[in-house]
């Protein structure tokens, strides 16, 4: 396929997963192609060729040895489905695809065959029901390479935010916040931005209560747990502020003075990244670009992911947009060239 391969998993069957994907492929491969790099379709074949005959989409042939039949792109398949899928329903064949996809893929990454693994979006429901109970792919990631420290990171353009906490409740987040964790998302961050080309990265910590507390009327997490690990980095050099209260640090990356923040919680670091990169029409109130990345930090391999769910009141319709798979695609590349 090339000197380079990406696999791009189709994520839940009866979500928008195998729209974009064969969208982003016929989009991206020849391009891809020309640089050397080819692409691997990892998910059911069946579920593919439905929905390129359903939608009019070129559908790539199946993979044919390791040099994936000499073409551009192709499908490395999963098992053949168990049970019927509706499309736009939640089901458990529906999860068990989706993990086997990224299951079959991480196997080829970690045997060095593939450079990297872009995700379409997977169902939370859809994967518990299946039996396996992770909060998402960040989580499946860690566990199918042994990681326990990994880090979310979202990307949209050179807004970049990584995540100390994702998938807990709130009332959690300050237990879980802890300075080993706290450092180990700067230390990734770092490396990540690093990767990216970046230099001498400048990283902003954002506070976790209103304020960075006030001095302690609204929390000493950020006086006590927080304000020491950045000065331990600054000490050493590092191009670090923080805790940077919440409501002005976006704006501040926003403007271009750093080149990631690291939240402290999902919502706090979620909600500035899809404000920017989600499109709306304002007349009809629905999507009309989703953009940004969602990059794992940490893993022993490199995947992206699209910013967005399985949007099942859309999937089947022909109307899914595959520009945040495209982004990161490219965003893979971006760190793969890194490395």
């Amino acid at each position: 396929m090339g000197t380079r391969t990406i696999a791009i998993t189709i994520g839940d069957p009866a979500g928008i997963g195998p729209e974009i994907t064969l969208k982003a492929a016929q989009a991206v491969g020849d391009r891809l192609h020309a640089a050397g790099i080819g692409l691997l379709l990892v998910g059911d074949v069946e579920t593919l060729a439905k929905t390129g005959r359903e939608l009019g989409l070129p559908v790539p042939p199946v993979a044919a040895g390791e040099d994936h039949g000499g073409s551009p792109v192709a499908i490395l398949p999963t098992s053949p489905l168990r049970g019927p899928i509706e499309t736009g329903r939640v089901c458990s064949e529906g999860g068990r695809q989706a993990h086997d996809a990224v299951r079959l893929a991480v196997g080829q990454a970690l045997a060095g065959r593939i450079d990297a693994i872009v995700t379409a979006p997977l169902n939370k429901e859809a994967l518990h029901l299946a039996g396996y109970p992770y909060a998402g792919h960040t989580e499946l990631l860690a566990d199918l390479t042994g990681v326990r420290d990994s880090a979310m990171m979202l990307a949209h353009e050179n807004f970049r935010v990584s995540h100390v906490t994702t998938h807990c409740a709130l009332e959690d987040v300050p237990r879980r916040a802890t300075p080993a964790r706290i450092g180990r998302v700067i230390d990734l961050t770092f490396a990540a931005l690093r990767d990216l080309g970046i230099e001498s990265p400048r990283i902003a910590v954002a506070a976790l209560n209103p304020h960075a507390g006030e001095g302690g009327i609204f929390g000493r997490q950020d006086i006590d747990v927080t304000q020491p690990v950045v000065a331990g980095y600054r000490a050493r050099g590092m191009r670090i502020d923080g805790p940077v209260p919440g409501d002005t640090v976006f704006v501040k990356l926003r403007a271009g003075q750093y080149d990631a923040v690291i939240a402290m919680y999902h919502d706090q670091g979620h909600i500035p990244v899809k404000l920017l990169g989600f499109g709306v029409d304002t007349k009809t109130g629905k999507w009309t670009a989703l953009s940004g990345v969602n990059v794992t930090l940490g893993l022993p391999i490199v995947r992206t992911s699209v910013d967005h769910g399985t949007a099942f009141d859309i999937a089947g319709k022909g109307i899914a947009q595959p520009t945040s798979l495209i982004e990161a695609i490219d965003y893979a590349l971006k760190l793969v060239a890194g490395r």
